[in-house]
């Protein structure tokens, strides 16, 4: 289990949105408190349990009492959309509603995939296009393609990987990551395949994309917004 918190600035620019980030799809849970473009205060934790239930709003608390804003303050809450955690998701987006409805605050929503690879393309930017991959159990992934611009170039979909996946980008430089890519590590081979290790969806990721919906004013409904769940949930057998 590994927990941590960031602090990296203190912003007080009254201009400039305030908006809470929260990030649920996947093992980790994180929220992140970002003012513009830029984080105030981030805590996250990666947990084989998935502990969102137990730690979403206790993050979201300590957010806000470290900082020096409360939740009236926010602009904004932002959640992650998905696809992933099908329990994981329910929990952000039902939460992120809650404070909405609570605090008559708009809803922004960001895809899991796209602040993935938004995030991947400002790091490694030499790479031609970039593939997250989230874990959904076996061979498949939920997965996308995106260009060194964050543009979409294949849409979101699940995936069951096999050794012919993605040979139609063989001669492009592809940056494979996310905790569903090392599972396909030994099966996608070509000489400009490249795999990262250890990347996991963030609230720290959203920002960017957080604010510049919430500058073109893309809400989504708070009453009927519902999670890119992208498959059916199917309850597990017992053991």
């Amino acid at each position: 289990m590994q927990l941590k918190q960031i602090c990296l600035i203190d912003i007080t620019i009254s201009n400039l949105p305030l908006i809470l980030n929260i990030e649920t799809s996947t093992k980790k849970c994180s929220v992140a408190l970002s003012k513009g473009k830029d984080v105030v205060l981030e805590k996250s934790i990666i947990s084989e349990k998935y502990s969102h239930s137990e730690k979403l709003t206790v993050f979201i608390q300590e957010v806000m009492n470290d900082s020096e804003y409360n939740l009236n303050d926010l602009n904004a809450i932002s959640v992650s959309k998905g696809p992933g955690s099908y329990t994981g998701l329910r929990i952000g987006v039902t939460i992120a509603k809650g404070l909405c409805y609570a605090l008559e605050k708009p809803l922004l929503s960001v895809s899991t995939l796209k602040s993935m690879a938004l995030s991947l393309s400002n790091k490694k930017s030499f790479y031609d296009v970039y593939c997250p991959m989230i874990d959904a159990r076996r061979m498949e992934v939920f997965t996308a393609i995106y260009t060194q611009n964050n543009d979409l170039v294949e849409e979101i979909q699940a995936k069951v990987i096999t050794k012919d996946s993605f040979n139609d980008l063989s001669l492009k430089k592809v940056l494979f990551f996310g905790d569903g890519a090392l599972k396909c590590k030994d099966l996608l081979w070509s000489e400009n395949f490249s795999f990262e290790e250890g990347i996991h969806p963030s609230a720290i990721d959203m920002v960017e994309l957080s604010f510049e919906k919430y500058m073109n004013k893309d809400f989504e409904d708070v009453i009927y917004f519902e999670p890119f769940y992208l498959k059916d949930f199917i309850l597990g057998e017992k053991k």
